[in-house]
């Protein structure tokens, strides 16, 4: 069955004809084929100086074949000199001309040469430079965190999980457009241009090897398809995606989705609340935002903890993840705390107290 849409995305995909290609942060650098251009642009403009000031002291030459120097000798003189290719059939007779090959043309000659030979070794390096950093950056990458779509839900994702200690470098970026892409190269993350739905777009993210996605893409049949296209490539990933209408979100869980935000509702119920109270809704807000005030984090227990109830534990525990299961600090079935539960708790955050995410691989139906 086909989704709303989805003839309309794949057929905008191949109008498009999007290059699908891994940006790797790093400083803005000017493409090799405009460089060279534009130190072409620059011999040019030394060759044409050169000629015109042969022309302009033409009767310091002696031509071979008919003693006079034309602006056509001029430019002829001017290709072969800088060139340092030299018949010699042109050459300065007046001590003038011979002054000018000293002190002016030799030195644009060097120029010329400066120019052409550096251009085709920095094109050369950079495009190398840039290959070795891609064909590493492949072979190191694992365990990472894939955010398909960077916009305000994806940016602000991605900060949250950057919050609990993860690196920059093991974020990688997903979309469609090119501008969203420099901009996150512009915060340190790599980033392929590309649509997410697209299978060999997600390999270029390595998504075989990630630990964790997050799908924050702008339509809901979207969201769907990478759901699927990613789960597909990677069962043991955790999947969590964003969805805009909350009769979507049963469709993201049989699609693979671990864990599926209903944007929409979820800032309808915000406002509400903050209706209601306001310093409720400030303490929620507080929540959800990691590295200041309080957080809301997921922990091991510890020995020391264990055959306690939540309420004797130091804290506040909010849940007990055990198993498949998450219950609530009341529930009459937690009963004490067990050393394979994991708590999940509000603590006060402070610089040294970021949680790392945890690495555990969840169970697949």
């Amino acid at each position: 069955m086909k989704l709303p849409g989805q003839d309309a995305i794949a057929r905008q995909a191949d109008e498009q004809f999007v290059t699908h290609r891994v940006r790797l942060p790093r400083q803005m650098v000017e493409h090799p084929i405009r460089q060279v251009l534009k130190r072409l642009s620059m011999a040019l403009v030394v060759l044409v100086v050169t000629a015109l000031l042969v022309y302009l002291d033409h009767d310091g030459y002696g031509d071979n074949s008919d003693d006079s120097v034309d602006l056509l000798d001029s430019f002829y003189y001017a290709t072969v000199t800088l060139s340092t290719t030299g018949y010699g059939d042109i050459a300065p007779v007046s001590d003038t001309a011979r002054l000018t090959n000293i002190f002016v043309i030799t030195p644009l000659r060097v120029l010329f040469l400066i120019i052409l030979v550096g251009t085709t070794l920095e094109a050369l390096t950079e495009r190398t430079r840039e290959e070795w950093r891609l064909n590493r950056w492949r072979s190191t990458l694992r365990d990472h965190t894939v955010v398909v779509g960077f916009g305000t839900k994806g940016r602000s994702a991605i900060q949250t999980v950057c919050a609990t200690g993860l690196k920059k470098d093991q974020v990688v970026v997903v979309d469609p457009a090119a501008k969203a892409i420099e901009a996150a190269s512009a915060y340190g993350y790599a980033g392929v241009v590309g649509d997410a739905t697209r299978s060999d777009v997600l390999r270029r993210a390595e998504v075989h090897r990630a630990r964790q996605i997050i799908i924050a893409t702008q339509r809901d049949d979207t969201a769907v398809l990478v759901t699927l296209t990613a789960r597909q490539m990677n069962r043991g990933a955790k999947i969590v995606a964003a969805v805009r209408e909350e009769e979507n979100a049963p469709l993201l869980k049989q699609s693979g989705a671990d864990a599926v935000i209903t944007s929409a509702s979820a800032a309808g119920r915000l406002l509400g609340l903050s209706v209601l109270s306001p310093a409720a809704g400030m303490v929620i807000e507080d929540l959800i935002q990691q590295g200041s005030g309080l957080d809301i984090v997921e922990r091991p227990a510890i020995k020391a903890e264990v055959g306690k109830t939540p309420r004797q534990l130091d804290g506040l525990v909010l849940s007990v993840l055990r198993g498949h299961r998450v219950l609530g600090y009341d529930d009459p079935a937690v009963g004490t705390v067990q050393l394979t539960d994991r708590l999940i708790t509000i603590v006060r955050a402070t610089p040294g107290s970021q949680v790392t995410p945890d690495a555990r691989p969840l169970p697949q139906d």
